[in-house]
């Protein structure tokens, strides 16, 4: 394996980037599926094979077979900038923790003042980190546990998914807790000696933020208990919804359960039609009031209601127009160019181009829709390979008569 080379200065990574950003950005957004093949990464990279050749040695991506995808180092990087990560990372927290505890003990034993106030600067810097590394995991906590009740389709995945991020959801609380106890308990020997008004505002502020994080973790703990509580609901009605169909199946239903008692002791009221009352007109509040007297007017003018107005008459049809007429139109039939597909050696897609039996002259569209007609009633009767080509800007498997048929 070739060893991997590395950018000299910051300049020469934003200049590499800059000029793949094409391809990362379609690597980055396809980062869920192993489905970014090597051709297409070729197309969308400015330099061809150079350019891939440059981006693998100096480690950006790496080629999976025929496949390529981003090294994971700028996979995290893309994903903790733009806040789109799913990983809660509870363990860098607890790394900044660490760090923290060691600036300050490098603090109060370091006597050369420079070096000292270095340590100072490294201590508010964790304090930030840790901040807003706790704040951007609860929103990540968040987002999942709402993504996984309503994506995730099998339940006891669901469940399971759900109790590991209850888990996530008290380690974060633990280190909040913790963070707090080194403000507060564990280095407070420290704060009084460097306190300064600038670590003043940074310390403020960071309890301010993790007293938020903590009361939004509380409500992600309801909101999970609440999520728990509905999946085993639901998987309930599921399964006797399952064994109501199995016994309606064996034709068992009836004998076998009180499903006629349990629905006449009910009384579905929203399932009955909802019944409409005429309201009639009082005879004498047309006779003796001017408002009944003005309906009156009006139904005789015809303007009371639209179903009293006579409506205009169409002309009667002619003598033409009650002949029969007939319409002819070319279709193509699709089973007769599977036939033939059938019986030659070519691939689908060129043959379905190239076929020159048509009825009519078909386009480039129109031979796309026969393409995946073909494919998609007749897949049993097809072999369709791993073997991708491509056709303009479309891609497109290499598909064959299954012989064994």
């Amino acid at each position: 394996m070739d060893a991997l080379s590395h950018f000299r200065s910051l300049d020469e990574l934003i200049r590499a980037l800059d000029r793949e950003r094409k391809l990362l950005h379609a690597l980055f957004q396809d980062r869920k599926r192993l489905s970014f093949r090597y051709e297409l990464a070729r197309e969308l990279s400015s330099k061809k094979e150079e350019s891939l050749e440059f981006l693998r040695r100096y480690g950006i991506i790496r080629e999976n077979n025929d496949f390529i995808e981003l090294e994971d180092v700028y996979m995290s990087f893309f994903e903790e900038v733009l806040e789109v990560n799913e990983e809660i990372n509870v363990a860098s927290v607890k790394e900044s923790i660490n760090s923290l505890n060691e600036a300050i003990d490098y603090f109060l034993t370091e006597n050369n003042r420079n070096r000292k106030y270095g340590y100072l600067r490294d201590v508010k810097r964790m304090l930030r980190k840790i901040a807003l590394t706790t704040l951007r995991n609860v929103i990540d906590l968040k987002r999942n546990i709402d993504n996984t009740y309503k994506n995730e389709p099998t339940f006891a995945i669901k469940k399971k998914k759900l109790v590991h991020l209850d888990e996530k959801r008290r380690d974060i609380a633990t280190m909040i807790n913790e963070c707090e106890r080194v403000i507060d308990e564990k280095q407070t020997t420290f704060f009084m000696i460097a306190m300064d008004v600038q670590l003043k505002e940074i310390v403020t502020d960071v309890k301010l933020q993790l007293r938020e994080v903590y009361h939004n973790l509380l409500e992600l703990d309801r909101q999970i208990i609440n999520y728990l509580n509905l999946i085993e609901y639901q998987n309930r009605l599921f399964q006797k919804v399952q064994k109501l169909k199995y016994l309606h199946d064996q034709m068992l239903l009836e004998t076998n359960t009180d499903v006629r008692v349990k629905l006449s002791e009910r009384n579905p009221i929203w399932m009955e039609p909802r019944p409409r009352y005429q309201l009639k007109v009082s005879l004498s509040m047309l006779r003796n009031s001017e408002e009944g007297l003005k309906i009156v007017q009006e139904i005789a003018k015809g303007k009371g209601s639209s179903r009293l107005r006579k409506g205009n008459l169409a002309e009667p049809l002619t003598a033409e127009e009650l002949t029969e007429q007939r319409q002819w139109q070319k279709i193509v039939d699709i089973s007769e160019v599977k036939n033939a597909f059938m019986a030659s050696g070519d691939h689908l897609f060129h043959f379905v181009m190239n076929y020159s039996n048509y009825p009519e002259p078909q386009d480039e569209e129109s031979k796309l829709v026969i393409f995946c007609q073909i494919a998609t009633q007749y897949l049993d009767e097809l072999q369709i390979t791993e073997e991708y080509r491509r056709f303009a800007d479309i891609e497109y498997p290499l598909i064959y008569p299954n012989r064994r048929n």
